[in-house]
């Protein structure tokens, strides 16, 4: 396979489906950025995007409606039955609403919002609940004036009953983000992904087929690079290296992203060597300079660096990382920027964020400053490997971007953007006068006081997330988070008033955790949300992972894990017991219906006992607490 004919050989770099869809995912950017810094011919490929807008179009849609006719009356859904019956509006409707959601065609919202233009399936059900006093169906959502996100709420509706369809008749594990989760996520064997991908081919997997060609053919590329950030893009991973080694077997195929590097760490499946040539781990910078000239005949295998191979197994050859001040500048030079799609499908803020808009995503530093958490990966190179470069260096990489893109939203996708970095970032944008948006994730650092947040609002701060995760500082001292409710509640209220939106993200059924716990967490959360420190909220449960300190030492969280099974293929979460036996399934339902109601300002003094279901107790946190933390400041 060495590339011995070839003095500079010809990388493509690929994003599998599905990511999201407002933007492309930022590994490949990164990667074509990089390996251009070094003179090395590099190109690029979003297949995510490309393969939903064909299979939202004209033709793929009477193509979904084949699939349609197929089916027995009797197995119809209701989302089914209503693309059926309302065809011809479908197929009417589709471009003009993927240009709009394109940010093409903007007048296209009067007609969208006059709710005649779009076909409207089971997913417009929901339309009705967000009525306000006058009936407006959508008042309460959006208001007098959102008539633009009115139109783009609608058309995403329009567009999730589609993908309802595709999911009832086409393929049951299709989703926009997720596609073919379960076949990857914490898979012990190889077996299910294995069966997916020797099945007969459907229109979906037909349709990728034909798009990994048509890459192929234009780019000629001799070595492939396949990111899986996360499990949903591992089957069309595998789908896309499998069409690449039957069109032409000399083309190398390497693996690599935040899914390899999570859940593939201790890999003994052959089979997988049958799709992918290498797999690389961790930072993909120098592990593919190391195959680069390998290819060339400049390095010998047994020297390649953390990568897996078919005959030799596992290669670690010791050589020093490439610095994160020196991986160069992240370019979306030949990705279809204009193509990509502004959804807005949950009515969360900050969610809204991810999927709304074309964020260029950009690392002001790698790794985590804190690593400490006992819920996260802190063993992993991509928390524990904490590097920062030089503010004029990230200044001059968002000047590159913008003049590049022409766009001047900033999502910074650190772990944890350090205090010390965003105060300095922030001064040098102001005096280089660069007029950005950004945002990004933080901890709720005591240093981040009002006019340090009023700094960073200055230089284009729009919004922050951090983690308050179980809102109980018994169980934040626990998990070693570093922070206190009350500091918390100080530092969003200076982000607050900075005029930035907070996020918190928060955590239920952590080792240990009580119903009292639990009760006195979302009395927590109402006042935060009263006394305006957090504006919106996401409660997701806990999940115990192998490289977490939980998954290491769970009798110091007073856990019991499940005994290990035999892994030869993925691994990451870890099932246990929790002697408290708490129901926190029943207990998150109630949690997430508080929260949501509380992001619209509904049933702030409400007492917290009236979300559950079940009888819980009376909240210990004094009724004032957060009055009283803000009061110190």
């Amino acid at each position: 396979m060495n590339l011995v004919s070839s003095n500079s050989p010809c990388v493509l770099s690929v994003i599998p489906p599905m990511t999201q869809l407002n933007t492309p995912y930022p590994s490949t950017a990164y990667l074509t950025g990089f390996l251009r810094s070094r003179n090395i011919h590099a190109t690029q490929e979003d297949l995510a995007i490309k393969l939903v807008l064909r299979l939202l179009s004209a033709t793929g849609l009477r193509q979904i409606h084949q699939c349609v006719a197929a089916l027995p009356k009797k197995k119809r859904s209701a989302s089914v039955r209503s693309f059926d019956t309302q065809l011809d509006r479908y197929v009417d409707a589709i471009e003009p609403a993927i240009a709009f959601l394109q940010g093409k065609d903007s007048t296209l919202a009067h007609r969208i919002c006059s709710r005649t233009l779009l076909p409207e399936g089971p997913r417009f059900a929901a339309v009705d609940t967000y009525q306000d006093e006058s009936g407006d169906s959508l008042g309460l959502a959006f208001g007098a004036l959102g008539i633009q996100d009115r139109a783009k709420h609608l058309a995403t509706l329009y567009l999730n009953d589609i993908a309802d369809v595709i999911r009832d008749a086409v393929d049951p594990r299709f989703e926009f983000v997720r596609y073919a989760e379960a076949l990857a996520s914490s898979q012990a064997s190889f077996e299910l992904l294995h069966a997916a991908l020797t099945a007969t081919p459907n229109l979906i997997d037909n349709a990728l087929r034909d798009l990994t060609i048509e890459a192929i053919a234009t780019h000629r590329p001799n070595v492939v690079l396949i990111s899986t950030p996360f499990p949903g893009n591992v089957y069309a991973a595998f789908r896309i290296a499998q069409t690449i080694k039957q069109r032409d077997a000399t083309v190398i195929t390497v693996l690599g992203g935040g899914y390899v590097n999570t859940e593939l760490r201790d890999l003994n499946e052959p089979r997988v060597f049958e799709y992918f040539d290498y797999i690389a781990l961790d930072a993909g910078e120098r592990p593919v300079l190391s195959l680069i000239e390998h290819l060339q005949d400049k390095r010998p295998r047994e020297q390649l660096v953390r990568t897996y191979t078919r005959d030799l197994g596992f290669v670690d050859f010791k050589e020093p990382d490439i610095a994160f001040a020196e991986l160069g500048t992240p370019t979306w030079d030949g990705l279809p920027l204009g193509d990509y799609l502004s959804l807005l499908d949950m009515l969360n803020p900050m969610h809204r964020l991810w999927s709304d808009g074309r964020w260029n995503k950009l690392t002001i530093a790698q790794g985590c400053y804190w690593k400490k958490c006992s819920f996260c990966d802190v063993t992993l190179d991509y928390i524990s490997n904490y590097q920062t470069a030089a503010v004029t260096i990230l200044a001059s990489r968002i000047e590159t971007i913008v003049k590049e893109t022409g766009q001047t939203g900033f999502h910074f996708v650190d772990e944890a953007a350090p205090p010390k970095v965003l105060k300095a970032l922030a001064i040098e944008l102001i005096n280089r006068k660069l007029a950005i948006s950004w945002w990004g994730n933080i901890r709720f650092e005591k240093s981040f006081n009002s006019d340090l947040c009023q700094l960073l609002a200055d230089s284009g701060c729009i919004a922050i997330s951090g983690g308050l995760e179980v809102a109980s500082d018994r169980l934040l001292k626990l998990m070693k988070k570093g922070v206190s409710v009350e500091q918390v509640a100080r530092v969003t209220r200076a982000f607050s008033d900075a005029g930035i939106l907070v996020h918190a993200y928060l955590m239920y059924g952590f080792p240990t955790q009580t119903v009292q716990d639990t009760v006195d967490a979302l009395e927590y959360v109402r006042q935060l949300f009263e006394h305006n420190c957090i504006q919106s909220g996401f409660f997701h449960r806990f999940i115990c992972t192998v490289h977490s300190p939980v998954g290491k030492n769970p009798e110091q969280f007073g856990v019991i894990l499940e005994p290990k099974t035999t892994t030869t293929f993925a691994k990451n979460d870890i099932n246990f017991t929790d002697p408290t036996g708490v129901d926190h399934d029943a207990l998150g339902v109630a949690l997430k219906k508080a929260l949501y109601n509380y992001m619209h300002g509904i049933a702030l003094d409400q007492d917290v006992r009236d979300w559950f279901e079940i009888k819980v107790p009376r909240t210990t946190v004094a009724k004032h607490y957060i009055a009283k933390a803000l009061s110190s400041r």
